[in-house]
């Protein structure tokens, strides 16, 4: 186990990895709870921790990333106890790598993909079939996660295909490694426009939402949840139980997402 742990560092090391200093040694110590959550998650959840720690007086560390960094890690041997991806598929391969115990995954989150500009653009977009979006950056980039491994990209660049959009822009796209990074380039003003979920854009005040992408462009947008498989923590699947409480919903719509109910409707 001190094997594995060690080789996973000397890989964190290596790479450009969100993760806090603390987190190694939070996990060792062996007394605070790992999440390893999908990055636009960040607020939302972060408001969850704070409430579970005053409620139970436990620790709560989170690590944000892009979902496929993050299941990435694991399987390298990142000690985390707790994995929400931003899409199915990165929560698939963790199935079928036996990262995860199958029997507490359940779909947790939706969400809905949007345009967005700088707060001062004076720039309203009806996102339908034949829209000119490589005529709306004026030369600029557009900025999008990853999108082909980052589930906000890959959800982007379907909807692009799907609205007849996607060749017009496959050359003017600025990637970056997570949606929260496509997002702080819009805000930054260094792209005119990004395509992120609609709960990024609500939680930075420099950019606005000018175009919503119509749910039948792209898949759903779910966000589950498991434990993985080599968690050992017991408080690990309280705090599981706690993000999907009624306790922890107003902090998750606050921020736009939808709750799931059994079977991933959306409720």
């Amino acid at each position: 186990m001190i094997g594995t742990r060690r080789s996973w560092l000397a890989l964190s090391a290596a790479a450009v990895l969100i993760w806090t200093a603390a987190a190694p040694r939070a996990a060792a110590q062996g007394k605070d709870i790992l999440v390893f959550a999908a990055a636009s998650l960040k607020n939302a959840l972060d408001e969850v921790a704070a409430q579970w720690q005053r409620e139970s007086g436990k620790k709560v560390v989170i690590s944000y990333a892009a979902s496929n960094t993050l299941i990435k890690q694991i399987e390298q041997g990142a000690p985390a106890d707790i994995f929400i991806s931003a899409d199915l598929d990165w929560m698939d391969y963790g199935a079928q790598k036996t990262l995860i115990k199958p029997d507490t995954r359940s779909n947790l989150l939706g969400n809905r993909l949007v345009l967005v500009a700088p707060k001062d653009a004076s720039l309203s977009v009806d996102v339908k079939p034949g829209f000119d979006l490589a005529a709306l950056l004026k030369g600029g980039r557009l900025s999008m996660a990853n999108v082909d491994a980052v589930p906000a990209g890959k959800y982007g660049k379907t909807a692009l295909e799907r609205l007849g959009a996607w060749d017009g822009v496959k050359n003017k796209i600025a990637q970056a490694d997570n949606v929260r990074a496509a997002l702080l380039m819009v805000s930054r003003g260094e792209a005119p426009l990004g395509i992120v979920y609609q709960t990024d854009a609500a939680a930075d005040p420099s950019v606005k939402i000018v175009g919503t992408f119509p749910e039948n462009t792209h898949p759903p947008i779910t966000y589950p949840i498991a434990l993985t498989k080599d968690s050992s923590n017991p408080d690990a699947a309280a705090f599981l139980n706690y993000i999907k409480s009624p306790g922890a919903r107003p902090a998750f719509e606050k921020q736009g997402f939808t709750i799931l109910g059994p079977g991933g409707q959306r409720s």
